[in-house]
């Protein structure tokens, strides 16, 4: 384990206790010595982070302390940029900016003994099917989930035949190189599931639906889970 992942460590294991933590017992569970936990300690004293240290009871880290959200390990790097990667090559465009821009900032962010993980990780994506063309502003519909905006969709069916629909749109599922927007459908009073590269237009309609988005989820779920 390198040494900054070692620091990171250090300090998650002190967050997730409220009791004080031994120097012997952190040295166990990071596999080190002990005199190789108290330069770490030196270390993150020196960089500020407020633990507190008692001889004969252990270290504890002030109430109030949270990590600066770029400390992370190279196994949240290496996941962090292998999710990114997906989305970047599964994504609408503007989704799929967004993700390069993410693996961007953490390359320039992190310390540089972590780059190569985020530049050139040991995981990437294949793809074995060819992106799907859509008519529908991707942009604009994760907008109107976030916002819980109705929508009102001109779909094609399996046969081509056109619907006019008014959904309660819940969120965008991801399924091989298909993508699918999932909501309640005013239409048929029930979930549905509608594949975006079939959706004809899309207007937002600028009203937010009545029911809570968590209700909905778990109504959902409820749902899906029934055998059919």
């Amino acid at each position: 384990m390198r040494r900054t992942e070692r620091l990171f460590q250090i300090i998650q294991i002190l967050r997730s206790t409220r009791s004080p933590i031994t120097g012997r017992e952190l040295a166990d569970e990071l596999e080190i010595s002990l005199s190789t936990l108290y330069r770490d300690m030196a270390e993150l004293h020196a960089q500020r982070i407020p633990i507190t240290g008692e001889a004969g009871v252990g270290y504890v880290l002030d109430d109030g302390y949270d990590m600066p959200p770029l400390m992370l390990t190279a196994d949240e790097l290496e996941a962090a940029a292998l999710g990114a990667a997906w989305v970047a090559s599964e994504a609408d465009p503007s989704l799929a900016r967004a993700a390069r821009d993410l693996v961007s900032k953490l390359s320039t962010a992190i310390p540089k003994d972590l780059r190569p993980v985020v530049l050139d990780g040991s995981s990437k994506p294949i793809q074995t099917r060819s992106p799907v063309s859509e008519r529908v502003d991707s942009a604009l519909l994760r907008h109107a989930i976030r916002v819980r905006y109705r929508l009102q969709l001109l779909y094609k069916d399996r046969d081509g035949h056109a619907t006019d629909r008014i959904i309660w749109p819940l969120f965008i599922a991801f399924l091989d190189r298909t993508r699918y927007l999932v909501g309640w459908c005013e239409t048929k009073d029930d979930y549905r599931h509608f594949k975006t590269e079939r959706i004809e237009d899309l207007r937002v309609l600028g009203e937010k639906y009545p029911g809570r988005r968590a209700a909905l989820l778990k109504g959902w779920d409820e749902a899906t889970a029934r055998p059919t």
